[in-house]
């Protein structure tokens, strides 16, 4: 697959279409186990597919596809963020036969119904990432998750660590309710007691990783307290158009601990110096959950082994501190939108995500 090729996909991919790719560059001698002698086609569904992470997360998905030769047929669909299109794209590829479905469930439960008809109508059905509700084996073949809970003990322990005597935190998420906002809470509070206060209202603060959003709550937690020892957030590029508002209140930015990206490294680079509390520990943003999401359904499809654990775990990327497992890191010569943790290559990211 050339590079030229991959932007045409995720042209097509933002417009929310459906593009297929046929055939693979995978060799008999290099097919890994999870690849099956089976022929099948795959889609990968998002629920929501409009900005880098998930463009980036295409591409590791799109990469993982091709390593295995008796996948004939590739595809994708944006659910552009609507709860209706996310259904219909489900219901549209389980019609046109595809054999294989690996499902981004954005909306949750609400997607469960058209999961459960994919899965009955014979399709291998692999929702991951977010919680949908249901079971395996009755509602889809399998659900493949992300170690939220272990990034959120991971964040818990940092703060412990630089803070041993209590803390209070302000911890921003994602949409209301959403089931990884909660499961790294839930981590966190294995780990903190209750001189760790946090100041969001419970579990956490809604800013559906939107950067406008992040920034409007962001302003309005600063005015409201007047000591924030650490930032929790799950998404930390979205913070970067907000941090510079503790400076409009004549503060150092805090402490942050979060995921990492590129635009995120350079500004932590570009600030630190004027922000004597501004320490950071990342943990990897995970876009390489899709691949173990990809080997599953390739193997349920293909009759490969399946992969030894359904979980994606995703450890420390950075930690200013110690600089292991690395320090903060920063490309400025490449799009500020694009995660290093990613196995996907940096320069292959930002050709894809184009800017």
């Amino acid at each position: 697959m050339t590079q030229s090729t991959c932007r045409t996909a995720v042209a097509v991919a933002a417009a929310g279409l459906s593009m297929a790719l046929l055939g693979s560059t995978a060799s008999a001698q290099d097919t890994p186990a999870w690849c099956g002698p089976n022929e099948a086609s795959l889609a990968l569904l998002d629920g929501f597919g409009g900005n880098s992470w998930r463009i980036v997360t295409a591409e590791a998905g799109r990469q993982e596809a091709e390593l295995c030769p008796s996948i004939t047929e590739y595809l994708y669909a944006d659910g552009q963020g609507d709860t209706q299109k996310a259904i219909s794209d489900i219901n549209s590829m389980a019609a046109r036969g595809i054999d294989a479905l690996v499902v981004f469930g954005d909306a949750g439960p609400a997607v469960l119904p058209a999961l459960t008809n994919a899965y009955r109508a014979g399709a291998i059905v692999i929702p991951y990432r977010v919680v949908v509700g249901g079971e395996a084996g009755r509602n889809y073949t399998r659900y493949v998750a992300a170690s939220f809970v272990e990034n959120g003990v991971l964040w818990g322990e940092w703060i412990v660590e630089q803070f041993p005597d209590g803390a209070n935190i302000l911890f921003l998420s994602g949409p209301a309710g959403n089931s990884q906002g909660l499961e790294e809470l839930e981590g966190m509070m294995q780990v903190l007691d209750d001189s760790y206060v946090f100041l969001n209202p419970e579990p956490f603060a809604v800013t559906n990783w939107d950067p406008a959003l992040t920034q409007q709550v962001l302003s309005a937690a600063i005015a409201q307290h007047e000591d924030i020892d650490v930032i929790v957030s799950d998404f930390g590029p979205s913070l970067v158009g907000a941090l510079p508002v503790f400076e409009n209140f004549d503060r150092s930015i805090p402490a942050l601990a979060t995921s990492d990206g590129n635009s995120l490294g350079c500004f932590w680079q570009e600030n630190r110096a004027n922000n004597s509390d501004f320490d950071l520990m990342t943990v990897e943003t995970g876009t390489d959950n899709v691949r173990l999401a990809v080997q599953w359904a390739i193997a349920e499809a293909t009759g490969g082994t399946p992969p030894e654990s359904d979980v994606f775990t995703s450890g420390v990327f950075e930690n200013s501190i110690t600089d292991q497992p690395n320090a903060v890191q920063c490309e400025p010569d490449l799009p500020g939108a694009i995660y290093l943790s990613s196995a996907v290559p940096a320069q292959v990211q930002a050709d894809a995500v184009g800017n």
